[in-house]
């Protein structure tokens, strides 16, 4: 275990003003970048991987890793405060978060997402930290056949985010998964549903999913309504306030409001723990991505509650498990990174490029030759984590004043940042016109009730499953399923689909509100 390295090295970071210094600056960069939708920590570490080009391993290192290791903890705040995700993992965070503000209740899903994204990440640098010497075997068995099956469990959990209409749910994640097939066939480098357009070839990415589902129907919405959120007749007047509806609303997030959110993550304690060693786990596993993370424990989360026709409309636990999930994968996508060159996301794969300008070599030497570079970075995103709570609760009530932000300043600031982020993301002006067509058929679902988190899970996972089939048929034939892994991930796929069915022929109550 190392435990006097691992000591040591805390010790190291705790009275290394230098290092503790660039730790504090690197979280609120890593907030501002994952708070600003279209930006995100992928686009955060590639502008700030310049800025340590000149500094030694170790400090280059815990700098890059503090700033990204928070970046999901920012991304929650626009989608909980104007319902628009910072990046992918946010998306399941706007879910329950955006309707907990419209019910005046912004200040408790931010302390709730704030506590529950802390605690995850703690548990997920935990989770590194013990699985160093045990993981190592697990991993190497793992083949494209897991990854198929692993990717198509993900895919059930589209009925379990379709709420009251399956069906809705299910033809919107089969477009999302039709739309994941645009691009170059893997195998063939054929192109697929690209008419003739080169810009194409890449397929549709995450980025311009996300913000064409959310961003951009938001913002049509907010235009519409003319302020940030609507609150209900019967919220406002439980705030016994003559105010404007806005202007009472934005008062509600307080620090008592915060704090209650901050106890109801410790009330779902079974909740955020199973949440970040089913993250954790998944974020080890190569190619799964942090987007496909979160998605599967906001899942979790939803079949593992009593109360599952909530979700959607400002249920707390959604919220604690979606900011669980995002924050927990970090950790465990750090570990194929540092151990085997083989990065666990995206924002992983820009990392490993910068370990290595850095002259960090991934491999199995890590564990034996640069062991204190490995615990650094593991204590490293225990204390941004700290730091970034803290940080964020102070200044809360300020934070959520975002909320009430006039339209007219909102709108084009959010829609700036998003065509931006998505012109940044691949360099095609053509996005631009994607996002805004895709943007006005996202707002075309919102305005008819159709679930639009089916079309992002459909996007993430289809790409992962495509590759990973034809990958499993190529080395193992058709006889991929009968390996005993994939047995494991065949079963818990059926057991999936069989609570749902289950819990759909239970009688449910609806509950009396307008």
């Amino acid at each position: 275990m190392h435990l006097d390295v691992a000591f040591s090295t805390l010790f190291d970071l705790l009275t290394t003003p230098r290092l503790l210094f660039l730790m504090v600056i690197a979280v609120p960069m890593g907030v501002f970048f994952g708070s600003t939708p279209g930006l995100g920590g992928k686009l955060g570490l590639v502008l700030l991987i310049p800025f340590v080009y000149n500094m030694d391993q170790l400090t280059g290192a815990v700098f890059l890793c503090a700033m990204h290791a928070v970046v999901h903890t920012g991304g929650s705040i626009p989608s909980i405060l104007i319902g628009v995700p910072g990046d992918g993992p946010a998306a399941a965070t706007a879910l329950d978060g955006f309707a907990m503000t419209k019910k005046g209740e912004a200040g408790r899903a931010l302390g709730a997402s704030f506590g529950a994204s802390t605690v995850g990440g703690l548990l997920g640098a935990m989770f590194l930290g013990l699985s160093l010497p045990i993981l190592e075997p697990i991993i190497l068995n793992f083949s494209p056949a897991e990854f198929f099956l692993l990717a198509i469990l993900g895919i059930t959990f589209i009925a379990t985010l379709s709420g009251d209409s399956f069906i809705k749910g299910m033809i919107v994640g089969l477009f999302g998964l039709m739309c994941a097939f645009i691009g170059l066939d893997p195998s063939t480098g054929a192109p697929r549903f690209t008419f003739g357009q080169i810009w194409l070839w890449d397929g549709l990415s995450v980025i311009v999913a996300v913000l064409s589902m959310f961003a951009v129907p938001e913002m049509i919405s907010l235009g519409v309504r003319g302020r940030s959120y609507d609150i209900s007749a019967e919220t406002a007047s439980k705030l016994h306030d003559s105010a404007p509806i806005a202007e009472a609303a934005s008062r509600k997030v307080s620090y008592a409001q915060i704090f209650q959110g901050l106890w109801d993550v410790t009330q779902h304690k079974w909740l955020v723990f199973r949440c970040s060693l089913l993250v954790a786990a998944i974020g080890v596993i190569p190619g799964l991505g942090g987007d496909a993370a979160a998605w599967m424990a906001y899942g979790h989360t939803v079949q593992s509650s009593k109360h599952p026709e909530r979700f959607g409309k400002g249920e707390v636990a959604g919220v604690i498990g979606a900011e669980t999930g995002s924050c927990a994968k970090e950790a465990g996508s750090l570990l194929p990174t540092l151990f085997f060159g083989v990065p666990g996301s995206s924002g992983m794969a820009i990392m490993l490029g910068a370990f290595l300008m850095l002259g960090i070599q991934p491999g199995p030497t890590m564990l034996t030759d640069h062991i204190n570079i490995v615990w650094s970075l593991i204590w490293a995103l225990v204390i941004a984590n700290v730091i970034c709570v803290i940080l964020l609760i102070a200044c809360g009530p300020w934070i959520g004043k975002l909320g009430s932000v006039k339209a007219s300043f909102l709108i084009p600031y959010v829609l700036l940042f998003a065509l931006l982020g998505c012109y940044l993301y691949g360099g095609n002006w053509q996005n631009l016109i994607l996002v805004m067509v895709m943007g006005s058929l996202g707002y075309l679902f919102k305005r008819h009730d159709w679930p639009r988190a089916p079309f992002i899970i459909g996007v993430i996972l289809g790409k992962i499953a495509e590759d990973s089939l034809q990958k499993a048929i190529a080395i193992f034939g058709a006889n991929f399923f009968l390996r005993p892994i994939s047995l494991i991930l065949i079963a818990l796929i059926l057991a999936s689909i069989g609570f749902y069915m289950w819990r759909s022929r239970r009688p449910k109550i609806v509950p009396s509100h307008a």
